[in-house]
């Protein structure tokens, strides 16, 4: 059975990229550094699976990851583990430069001498549309120059950086993919529509920074998985690929479309109401992506349009109130990403 690594494996679309991978018949390794964002209840449904191990793991503990790539002989590495909250970001820096950067040039240092004795092998390395800053108008394509406003984009747009150099450095056989906004099963409610909808089921207002005018394209997770995949088996080496939905919507509408899932679905409390909120730090307007490259070069299109995966996400959290429960409090209802 053909191995596959996923880094960052206990975290929202690690975890759904295992589960993908596995009904696809591969054997996964799951490496995680366990931070506030990982969780076991993600991947507890893979335990009683003889192809799924977990190993704790932090990218930048260079002779462990070492020991595990050289052990293991992956075809394929997922690097998913990143901080990835734009507010916790603004909040404390140093930590994305540490995951995201510097995790990710071990990770390059290690693969170079992999690769080199496992020909075959592949890095697909996981990124955002953030790296693109504010897009206005139109969509950004894969030779959009990259222009990050948050130390989470910048961390982000530095680690694509090194894997690009390291392809035309070193050789490594290494792709690059950058993504719009995630939805779907298995999200920490730090990010907008678990929050909203742990704050519909517990009655709660719906926070929404400044004007809820921020635009957003959004994909269900299974299909940025899908994705993933046929980049991994079909992708070409030192490419970049955008996947995205091609479907923008901003934070209000966002709010408004869950509130009339969740009517359908429950009664809804009587504090159930859009709050404005002070709006984040040099928050962006509007990201949208340019996916034409993949549609056309790999033959891959979303499945889920937005009504129906939202319908999925809230049914999903319905259904799994341990979910929030195996969830500390104070990350839930904190508000992050205040200016010190």
């Amino acid at each position: 059975m053909k191995k596959i690594l996923v880094t960052g494996g206990l975290g929202f679309i690690g975890s759904n990229l295992i589960e993908l991978l596995l009904k696809k018949n591969y054997s996964v390794i799951n490496i995680d550094k366990v931070t506030y964002s990982s969780n076991f209840y993600n991947t507890q449904e893979f335990l009683k699976s003889s192809s799924y191990k977990f190993i704790k793991c932090d990218l930048n503990n260079k002779s462990k990851l070492s020991e595990i790539i050289f052990k293991y002989r992956p075809i394929c590495i997922f690097n998913l583990a990143a901080e990835t909250h734009v507010d916790r970001s603004i909040d404390d820096p140093a930590a994305f430069i540490k995951s995201n950067i510097l995790g990710v040039f071990n990770l390059l240092e290690i693969f170079k001498r992999y690769s080199k004795k496992n020909k075959k092998t592949r890095l697909v390395h996981i990124s955002t549309d953030e790296v693109y800053g504010d897009i206005l108008k139109g969509r950004s394509h894969e030779e959009f120059p990259y222009k990050p406003s948050s130390p989470y984009a910048a961390s982000k747009a530095s680690s694509d950086h090194l894997v690009s150099s390291y392809v035309r450095t070193y050789k490594i056989p290494a792709i690059v993919t950058n993504c719009s906004n995630n939805y779907g099963p298995k999200q920490h409610p730090e990010k907008l529509i678990p929050k909203l909808i742990y704050n519909i089921l517990n009655n709660k207002n719906l926070p929404i920074y400044g004007n809820g005018k921020n635009s957003r394209e959004w994909i269900y997770v299974e299909d940025h998985c899908e994705a993933l995949l046929k980049v991994f088996q079909k992708g070409k080496i030192g490419e970049f690929y955008n996947i995205g939905s091609n479907k923008n919507l901003d934070n209000l509408e966002i709010c408004k479309s869950l509130i009339k899932v969740a009517k359908e679905k429950i009664k809804i409390g009587k504090n159930v109401k859009i709050k404005f909120v002070k709006d984040r730090p040099g928050h962006d307007v509007r990201y949208a992506l340019d996916s034409k490259k993949i549609l056309d070069k790999l033959n891959w299109k979303t499945k889920v349009n937005f009504k129906k995966g939202l319908e999925k996400t809230f049914l999903w959290y319905l259904r799994n109130d341990k979910y929030y429960k195996s969830i500390s409090k104070i990350d839930i209802v904190k508000r992050i990403g205040k200016i010190k």
